[in-house]
């Protein structure tokens, strides 16, 4: 396996419509999409920067993944997202070489991409997401 590009930067954020707004008036950027991950207690806007986006990431549970890490470490860089080919391959070599995976299997994520995170402490810190679009 071997990353496309960069899919994204995940920042987790207290209030999403500051957020967009600040992203908008400071950096000229364009917010293309807003969502929500029920599944994953998220609310998450777009930007492109590029060839990257940015998204960001609003709770929509305290007790969701989002919550925790807000509620832990404060809003910040929450992941970073590398695209690929071949994500279900990725994650099951992955596992089988000890790379620690939260996701053995690719499960549905923003912007209907199949996405699959590798734990940080496998990562050197660093929360990593394989995204994988599943049209192309």
């Amino acid at each position: 396996m071997k990353p496309t590009h960069i899919e994204h930067i995940g920042i987790a954020v207290n209030n999403l419509k500051e957020a967009i707004s600040f992203y908008e008036k400071s950096f000229g950027l364009e917010c293309y999409a807003i969502e929500e991950v029920a599944d994953q207690k998220v609310r998450t806007a777009f930007f492109m920067v590029g060839q990257t986006k940015i998204e960001l990431l609003e709770s929509t549970d305290p007790e969701g993944p989002i919550g925790k890490f807000l509620d832990k470490k404060g809003q910040g860089i929450h992941h970073i997202a590398f695209a690929v080919k071949g994500l279900a391959e990725a994650l099951t070599t992955l596992d089988a070489s000890g790379v620690t995976v939260i996701d053995k299997t690719p499960r549905k994520g923003a912007e209907g991409l199949n996405i699959g995170f590798l734990h940080p402490k496998a990562t050197f810190g660093v929360l990593t997401e394989l995204c994988e679009d599943p049209s192309k």
